[in-house]
């Protein structure tokens, strides 16, 4: 009898501990991406300890596979409770119904209250005017450099304009033939936008139905892309040509390179401490000095499954990685940029003069495209910039086969929205 009422009691403790997710007794799944998973996995403990019968089972996934294995997991009706999603992603999955709005949940949390998000990276995680994913960190892409190398060549400020930049990697080129002043690897997007978006290009038209690539200020920009290569300043190569990039930077076979906040800690890490005090970072040179310098929101937020039973209690749990102490404890941990400005504050980033570059470019982001193919689009953007860059087609020719490409991957879309505007 006494065994049959202590499984009882059991049974009644389960039950209601299921029933009610929102007091935590029931386990919440978060698939989290990449290095972040780890970083996950020691915040949701701190969380759990925290919060009196909080679970949390963190399920790591290699970034490779993580956009296939959440379109199958949707497909499945597997999706986690919570997951992080990367930034490009959110159109694809608003457009399958898959995430949960969290407008008015922002609107009403204590944690959200002083606002503070860094506009670009907040509107990285919308679609069509709602928000629906919270930003969880911000990747943008500044310039690496060697201090050093650009001070010998006579320049002691990295440049801040196109010209400058023009006129830096000149300098260095007369100082050094042998070497690049710049890399910029052929077949990937991020430069050729960056570039677009500083020009003002708006890169889709007419509400993303169409591409807008033979816009005068797109085709600026790829112009301006294309002559850093003809002018032999930066290798017309690939990914695949950089043998080993930190012992190559180290050892000035190039003098910078764009790229993300990841290489902060690749850079301590890698580079021998000979060259520590040799490099810096900066802003992306802008236009010139009338425009701000601009670069892609890129990074993650995190979005909870529409439908969820824990969407309470995965609420809550999102509420605690936003909160500054938790987000600096994540940047130690990763290396990942916090997107609200309160964290920024701290000491850990406030007084890192690496940093710094990152802060200020984080005051100017924009998203790219929110549209679910975006992803296609920009591999197409790769490829015509690799094949100008490597005289296999005219700029006239580069831009309007990204048109016509982008078209015809849009086309799906158009008709999507006329049927919705016809329903009106």
């Amino acid at each position: 009898m006494r065994a049959r009422l202590a499984v009882l009691a059991l049974v009644s403790g389960l039950v209601l501990l299921g029933c009610d997710p929102s007091r935590g007794g029931d386990t919440l799944v978060f698939w989290a991406l990449g290095s972040e998973g780890a970083a996950a996995e020691a915040l949701a403990r701190a969380y759990e300890a925290r919060t009196p019968g909080a679970r949390v089972r963190v399920q790591q996934v290699p970034w490779s596979a993580a956009h296939e294995k959440l379109l199958t997991a949707y497909v499945g009706g597997a999706m986690p409770d919570l997951f992080q999603l990367g930034n490009t992603w959110v159109a694809e999955f608003v457009a399958l119904g898959a995430l949960e709005p969290l407008d008015e949940r922002i609107a009403a949390s204590p944690v959200f209250a002083a606002g503070g998000w860094f506009p670009g990276a907040r509107e990285a995680a919308r679609a069509g005017g709602v928000t629906w994913g919270v930003p969880w960190y911000v990747d943008t892409r500044v310039l690496f450099y060697r201090a050093d190398l650009l001070a010998a060549a006579g320049v002691p400020e990295p440049p801040a304009t196109w010209e400058g930049w023009l006129a830096a990697w000149r300098a260095m080129k007369r100082r050094d033939p042998g070497a690049w002043p710049v890399l910029m690897p052929l077949g990937e997007w991020e430069v050729p936008v960056i570039l677009a978006l500083q020009r003002g290009a708006g890169l889709l038209r007419e509400g993303g139905r169409y591409g807008a690539f033979r816009d005068p200020r797109f085709r600026e920009a790829l112009a301006f892309y294309a002559a850093l290569f003809e002018q032999g300043l930066a290798p017309p190569a690939g990914t695949g040509a950089v043998a080993n990039l930190y012992q190559d930077f180290a050892a000035g076979f190039f003098t910078a390179f764009v790229t993300g906040p990841w290489n902060l800690g690749e850079m301590a890490r890698r580079l021998p401490p000979a060259r520590q005090d040799d490099w810096a970072t900066a802003p992306i040179p802008a236009l010139d000095a009338a425009h701000p310098s601009v670069s892609i929101a890129g990074g993650a937020c995190l979005a909870i499954r529409r439908g969820s039973p824990r969407r309470e209690a995965a609420w809550r749990f999102v509420e605690f990685l936003s909160e500054p102490a938790q987000q600096i404890a994540f940047h130690a941990r990763t290396g990942d940029l916090p997107p609200q400005a309160a964290a920024w504050e701290t000491p850990a980033l406030r007084d890192d003069p690496r940093a710094a570059a990152f802060r200020r470019q984080l005051a100017s982001l924009r998203p790219t495209p929110a549209v679910p193919e975006w992803e296609r689009i920009a591999a197409g953007i790769a490829r015509e910039a690799e094949a100008l860059v490597r005289g296999e087609v005219t700029l006239d020719r580069a831009v309007a086969r990204l048109d016509e490409a982008t078209d015809a991957i849009l086309e799906k879309r158009r008709w999507l929205l006329a049927r919705q505007d016809a329903a009106r």
